[in-house]
């Protein structure tokens, strides 16, 4: 890590403290399983084939490219709902545009090389390509092994996030490897330097608006309030970007927020936009204060303002613990970081 961006910046606050016992994740591609739910159906017909690809320690945008070349298109031709895990098994779709080309034979892409695999699910037509985060979620299956610890407190801490969710931070592999993607948004901020490549200055802005809003998470985490909604609260809807003004007289959202209807929310930093006001900003100022040159550099770079809900919904949990092995189910919005939930878990290797 940078001398320049201080290790309290990444130490994030656990809503139920940090976790007792420890375990082992991906001592095999098949302990750690994706699958796509895409926000809607196929048509049937268009100029768009539609693949549902099951691979295995494979990377998405690696795959994007083959499929271009397979098909010969251009890779602009290949879109994708979001990015997946490369040591994993995962289930994606994929769009290609066959406007004026023949479509070839899908099946020839199918096989195994080394420790890759690919397997073509499904192909359909469709009158529109996948554009980035249609998607409603993803479910996983995941497999921790060697536990070690009060086997009991998991158990208690997992119907605990059934009941109550947990906090909605990004996950680690958003900022890169050893965190260097915050070390070059710095840079990049800063004006040190320029990044030609529309990927990584992509990768390396969103590195940047999510430290921002998980150092204000935390703050809320520390606070307790993670999960509930507080005077000046910009409330998000489950699901969605949109987000509105809490009104303190209405009665129903205390309902709505038990039922993970709305959640709390925290800045997307950008241009523009819905800020919270009262309590909900005075948690927030004091962290955007001190990061100041990057929320500054946010709005140079030409990004809008959004929020993020605060809390995540752990949808569809089913676990079972045998001898020292975990297996746990789950669904997550779109967004939202497995990660994320293991990390009031377990603490992992």
């Amino acid at each position: 890590m940078s001398a320049n961006i201080p290790e309290s910046w990444i130490d994030w606050a656990y809503a139920l403290g940090a976790p007792d016992v420890s375990g082992v994740m991906r001592q095999s591609p098949e302990d750690f399983f994706v699958d796509e739910i895409p926000a809607f159906e196929p048509d049937g017909e268009g100029q768009h084939v539609l693949l549902h690809i099951e691979k295995r320690n494979s990377n998405t945008e690696w795959l994007a490219k083959r499929l271009a070349r397979h098909a010969g298109v251009k890779p602009s031709a290949v879109s994708y709902a979001g990015l997946k895990d490369r040591n994993a098994v995962t289930r994606q779709w994929f769009s290609i545009d066959l406007a004026g080309a023949e479509e070839p034979e899908w099946s020839e892409l199918e096989g195994e090389e080394g420790e890759e695999s690919l397997r073509i699910l499904q192909a359909v037509r469709h009158r529109r390509k996948i554009r980035r985060g249609a998607l409603r979620g993803n479910r996983f299956r995941l497999r921790i092994r060697e536990l070690d610890g009060d086997i009991d407190a998991l158990r208690e801490r997992l119907q605990v996030i059934a009941e109550q969710g947990v906090p909605n931070y990004f996950g680690e592999q958003r900022f890169g490897h050893g965190f260097n993607n915050l070390q070059r948004a710095q840079g990049l901020l800063a004006g040190e330097f320029r990044v030609k490549d529309r990927h990584k200055r992509g990768l390396y802005l969103s590195a940047a608006r999510s430290l921002i809003f998980n150092r204000v998470l935390s703050s809320r985490v520390e606070q307790g309030s993670w999960n509930r909604l507080l005077p000046g609260e910009r409330v998000m809807l489950d699901g969605s970007e949109r987000h509105f003004e809490y009104d303190e007289a209405d009665a129903e959202l205390a309902a709505r927020l038990s039922a993970f209807d709305i959640h709390p929310s925290g800045p997307l930093w950008g241009r523009k936009g819905w800020r919270p006001e009262a309590e909900a900003l005075a948690i927030e100022e004091p962290i955007l204060s001190e990061m100041g040159e990057w929320c500054e550099g946010l709005e140079r770079a030409g990004l809008d303002y959004a929020r993020r809900a605060l809390r995540l919904a752990v949808r569809e949990l089913e676990w079972s613990i045998d001898g020292d092995v975990l297996e746990i189910a789950f669904a997550l919005n779109a967004g939202a970081y497995a990660t994320t939930v293991l990390r009031e878990l377990i603490r992992t290797a």
